[in-house]
């Protein structure tokens, strides 16, 4: 009876789990080469296997990108890979297939920064106590956000959604958004882009207890169907001032997809070093007793 254990570090709010971050893209034959060739994700085989969207896993998580005019986040999204080594190895092989478009990389003292064809901006981490098991995944979407506004952030998380939220400092929030997930928002100074659309989907525990707070403040944009609904608007809970403008997709855990095993390839597979059995990766690592 000898181990003190930090129990809060399991805690989890009412939001369980980042499914996918959705941004629209207007060529699929370079998202490929960036998402799959390049950075070595996988594309769903079962769903959305057509030519005006691509789902793409990275772990237990998805980049949606159905075909439009390109969206970008404002801010980064963080992941982690098992290898950076061979991840510049694949981003260099296309390099001179994204000539022309805004990709690029540089190497950084513990991470990858990339930047997608249109723009999106990626901080990639090799596995790290940080993110706990993971090996394979999305960590967390970073959001540059006006001044003064994280701390009303945190608490429309909070008292909206019932998530658990962290105050990193006056002007940084971490929100929960799931086991090893969170979304970050930091204030900054710059002068920020319109918001373009791009979009969260997330499952939360406590379904009906949210929608009822968004309801009677006049927050529900779309009533998708029995498991789903959206909302765009962050608001202070307690004035109703908006402090930012974000969509999203709110999943119960009794929606259909909820649990949809990912299946997420080797990368450094190929038919020149072959290794039977070693196709598929698994998002995590051993568990350590």
């Amino acid at each position: 009876m000898g181990n003190t254990f930090d129990r809060r570090a399991e805690d989890l709010g009412n939001i369980v789990g980042l499914e996918h971050v959705n941004v629209t893209v207007p060529d699929q034959h370079l998202a490929t080469l960036f998402y799959l060739t390049g950075m070595g994700f996988t594309r769903d085989p079962f769903l959305m296997t057509g030519v005006i969207n691509m789902w793409v896993n990275i772990g237990r998580s998805q980049i949606h990108m159905p075909v439009k005019e390109p969206q970008v986040i404002r801010g980064h999204t963080g992941l982690v890979v098992s290898n950076l080594r061979s991840l510049m190895n694949r981003l260099d092989l296309v390099r001179g297939d994204l000539a022309g478009t805004k990709f690029e990389f540089d190497e950084t003292k513990d991470r990858l920064d990339v930047i997608c064809p249109w723009g999106n901006e990626f901080r990639v981490y090799e596995p790290d106590p940080r993110f706990g098991p993971v090996q394979l995944g999305v960590a967390y979407v970073e959001f540059k956000v006006p001044p003064g506004t994280a701390d009303g952030i945190g608490h429309f998380y909070r008292d909206i959604f019932g998530a658990s939220i962290m105050m990193e400092s006056e002007t940084v929030v971490q929100v929960s958004v799931g086991s090893y997930q969170e979304f970050v928002f930091r204030e900054t100074d710059e002068t920020l882009p319109a918001y373009d659309g791009h979009h969260m989907q997330f499952y939360v525990s406590n379904f009906s207890a949210p929608h009822e707070r968004l309801k009677e403040r006049g927050l529900i944009t779309q009533e998708s169907n029995q498991y789903q609904y959206r909302c765009v608007d962050i608001v202070d809970p307690d004035t109703g001032e908006k402090l930012y403008e974000l969509e999203h997709e709110v999943r119960s855990m009794t929606h259909p997809l909820y649990g949809h095993a990912f299946i997420n390839r080797n990368p450094d597979q190929t038919n020149r070093a072959y290794g039977p059995g070693y196709d598929e990766i698994s998002w995590s690592q051993p568990y350590n007793a």
